[in-house]
């Protein structure tokens, strides 16, 4: 039953379609920095540097995960740890040529949960060199940005299941990446990604 009196208002539409927390938003944007907002959809990462303004939010910048791809070969999954943390790491060098020094996170009303795919972002935003506050204890464990769980899961399927190998990582194979060598696919894609922008591990 809907609410009605002279004292109820209608939420605003992003509120009512569930898309925007309101409250929240109002904290991040009186924080005063620029925010670094990571989305995550079910095939993409998307992190992207906002500037809130009197006339609306303006993308200082931003990456997306299907860049990884098309500019520096990245056959992996798009929307996994080592794509989110790939994605991240690619804003953040981009941020950093823009003048970009700290910002805050925003990941929406995605349920914040320790090692997700945003704090793997994240994590590749600030070992661009940018500050962004955030807890440690919530940063997925460097083996798994680099994909090592996969790995170690493809070579059990495959040893135990080939059938169940060829299924469950046909995507990979298709691309001609073998799972169990996505952990130096990752580091080989980091580094294209660090050369473009000139800069030494």
């Amino acid at each position: 039953m809907m609410a009605k009196g002279p004292s109820y208002s209608v939420p605003f539409r992003r509120r009512r379609e569930g898309k925007t927390d309101y409250r929240l938003r109002k904290k991040l944007i009186l924080s005063d920095r620029p925010r670094l907002v990571i989305r995550k959809t079910n095939k993409n990462i998307i992190a992207q540097i906002v500037r809130a303004t009197v006339i609306g939010d303006i993308v200082i910048t931003s990456a997306h995960s299907r860049e990884l791809r098309r500019k520096y070969g990245w056959l992996g999954d798009l929307n996994n740890l080592p794509a989110a943390y790939l994605t991240g790491l690619l804003c953040g060098l981009k941020a950093v040529r823009e003048g970009i020094k700290e910002a805050i996170l925003d990941i929406g009303l995605h349920t914040p949960s320790k090692g997700a795919a945003v704090f793997a972002a994240m994590k590749g935003f600030i070992d661009a060199g940018i500050e962004v506050p955030h807890d440690e204890s919530i940063l997925p464990d460097e083996s798994r940005i680099r994909g090592e769980h996969i790995a170690k899961y493809a070579e059990m399927l495959a040893s135990e299941s080939p059938e169940k190998y060829s299924r469950h990582f046909s995507e990979y194979l298709a691309r001609n990446l073998l799972p169990e060598n996505l952990p130096k696919h990752f580091e080989d894609t980091r580094k294209k990604i660090l050369m473009e922008f000139k800069v030494d591990e």
